[in-house]
């Protein structure tokens, strides 16, 4: 079953991301999918497979312009990832930040999201990965502060 599971998370995580980047697409589609795949990392994934999972569903909920539902799960992730600091990407925990701070920008709150937005920044730094490190800082600019 642990398989089957972690083959889910996968294939709704990548098909979640598919949809994102549809114009047309069926809102609750994107939803479902979403919460479906990190049901599954919930099943048979690790520490850093829920806190992304919890990402993409912060993500999702931006996207659909649902600030309180964006924030609770940008929170869970920034919980999962300081939880287990060292079973997490050093990309983790500064996309936790960019999660926060989106979800408080689309709530208004200008000064939680540049609070979150400051330190994603500077976390951002840190990355040694420059693939990782370019993906974060193009994610932070489409936040509207």
């Amino acid at each position: 079953m642990a398989t089957t599971d972690r083959e889910l998370g996968i294939e709704l995580f990548n098909r979640t991301w598919a949809l994102m980047e549809t114009p047309d697409r069926d809102p609750d589609e994107l939803l479902h999918c979403a919460h479906a795949s990190a049901y599954h990392w919930m099943q048979a994934g690790t520490v850093a497979n829920r806190a992304r999972s919890e990402w993409q569903c912060s993500r999702v909920y931006a996207v659909l312009g649902r600030a309180e539902p964006a924030l609770h799960h940008a929170r869970r992730c920034l919980e999962l990832c300081e939880s287990s600091r060292d079973e997490i990407e050093e990309f983790d925990l500064p996309f936790a930040y960019e999660a926060l701070s989106r979800a408080h920008a689309l709530g208004g709150d200008e000064g939680g999201a540049r609070e979150w937005h400051d330190r994603a920044r500077s976390a951002a730094e840190r990355i040694v990965d420059e693939d990782d490190r370019v993906l974060l800082e193009a994610d932070l600019a489409t936040i509207p502060l």
